[in-house]
């Protein structure tokens, strides 16, 4: 479908509403330009996008994981890293839709895509100078600066265009369905690359899934889904991006908060999360996240993200018996102490099918797996009755790659997929790592793992 310059644009009223569920009551020059950005892949590594600035991580990060996912279902382990420059873009392309599918969950609806019809310049990645400066200030090899280079490319335009102005140049187009946009975004992949592609991405994912929906599903509907003082995204836009939907927590289910029900994930993912605040126990990271139907993780730190993910797709292989009862178990151990007390022990039971006759079976295990009456059962007694039997299906030893998409955070400020060779020990070495935060956050999900990786410096979460 062609797109005329008599296409009606974006109504007043509903480009206010978008602004104020993404920025809040007013846009911040600053943080604006440094969401103005397009999608571009690194010239070291073709799969790879690039990060500008800090804050689109919440947008980047997650389609950089459909990308891979789609990866790791089409190609090969032996010739992955090396792929043209169009099976590149449709590759984004089919991340994009991917994405906007989980919005609306249904093949058949109808999707709005937002196109901006201002001036821009078709080759830059939307950004200025903080992101280079501070890459060369950390080293960046001269030889390896053509990513660098990229980022600098739009510095001009970006400072022209206000967000007041990118607003007014903003109209949308109905399609039919699913197909319809990802054929639309193959003819005009410009789109996505030029300098508000991600911007235009978001409002497109939110014009498809509605400012009410959205509203509904955040914790605090008052809240914007970018912060408006530094401009990062918040929980709700990086969960809409990786599920569809914006609810403000990673954990399974519901769960009851002094009385408040607060929503977490209804189902396995497609890709999955692992958050660093979870080893300081700020936030409690559900197992539909730590094991999603592929083998790709979004790291989160305090602020930013990243991306983990493995050829090895027994990694992910659908949960043991004994990996239900631990997320069943901890369920009624809210505060992670590796114990549940006493009196819970009939709920577990019957939430793991085990018990029929609750009254006197019950007693009998209480007794058993509690024998000095402390009124507390440690999870260890329990799985060892239980569930001492089960084999571990994860392998011993498997390779993990890491990307991060900001060039000052990569060695020689290449951006490229860093190797790591992964252990998992016979004993737990949970602890934190203050100079290794990649390792503590990947003992969220494997308690005993260790990681050497290629070149000896652990890749940066920052």
């Amino acid at each position: 479908m062609k797109m005329d310059k008599n296409t009606p644009p974006v109504v007043c009223k509903e480009v206010q509403d978008i602004s104020n569920i993404l920025w809040g009551p007013s846009v911040k020059i600053d943080v604006f330009r440094r969401w103005a950005q397009g999608f571009h892949f690194s010239n070291e590594e073709p799969t790879a996008l690039l990060q500008c600035e800090g804050g689109p991580c919440a947008v980047l990060a997650p389609v950089q994981s459909f990308i891979i996912k789609t990866l790791l279902e089409t190609a090969s382990p032996s010739d992955w890293r090396h792929a043209a420059s169009d099976k590149c873009n449709k590759l984004l392309v089919k991340a994009v839709c991917d994405i906007l599918f989980q919005v609306k969950e249904e093949s058949d609806s109808k999707y709005q895509v937002v196109e901006y019809y201002g001036v821009e310049d078709d080759a830059d990645c939307g950004t200025g100078t903080t992101a280079s400066s501070a890459g060369l200030a950390n080293g960046v090899n001269e030889d390896n600066k053509d990513d660098l280079r990229l980022i600098e490319s739009s510095i001009s335009l970006r400072q022209k265009v206000s967000p007041e102005e990118f607003h007014s140049q903003l109209r949308v187009l109905t399609l039919d369905n699913i197909e319809a946009v990802e054929g639309f975004y193959n003819d005009r992949i410009s789109m996505l690359q030029n300098t508000y592609g991600v911007l235009l991405l978001l409002y497109s994912m939110i014009c498809s899934k509605g400012i009410e929906q959205i509203r509904e599903e955040m914790s605090d509907p008052n809240e914007s889904l970018i912060d408006i003082i530094h401009g990062y995204g918040n929980q709700s836009l990086i969960n809409l991006m990786l599920t569809g939907r914006a609810v403000g927590h990673v954990w399974d289910h519901e769960q009851d908060v002094g009385g408040l029900k607060l929503c977490g994930l209804i189902k396995q993912n497609e890709v999955g999360f692992l958050a660093l605040l979870e080893h300081l126990r700020y936030c409690e990271v559900g197992s539909f996240f730590k094991n999603p139907k592929h083998p790709v993780w979004v790291l989160g730190s305090e602020t930013h993200l990243t991306v983990l993910f493995s050829w090895e797709k027994s990694l992910v292989s659908p949960e043991t018996a004994g990996e239900v009862a631990r997320r069943v178990f901890k369920r009624y151990d809210p505060d992670g102490n590796n114990f549940i007390q006493a009196s819970s022990l009939q709920e577990v039971l019957h939430d793991l099918n085990l018990v029929s006759e609750p009254a006197e079976y019950v007693e009998i295990m209480r007794r058993k797996l509690d024998p000095e009456s402390l009124g507390i059962i440690l999870l260890s007694a329990f799985m060892d009755e239980f569930y001492s039997d089960e084999k571990r299906t994860t392998p011993d030893v498997f390779t993990l790659f890491h990307y991060n998409g900001l060039p000052h955070s990569c060695p020689d400020g290449r951006v490229v997929y860093q190797e790591g060779s992964a252990v998992l020990l016979e004993m737990d070495v949970q602890c934190v790592f203050e100079s290794n935060p990649i390792q503590t956050v990947l003992q969220t999900k494997w308690r005993n793992i260790e990681v050497n990786w290629k070149g000896g410096v652990p890749p940066s979460l920052n």
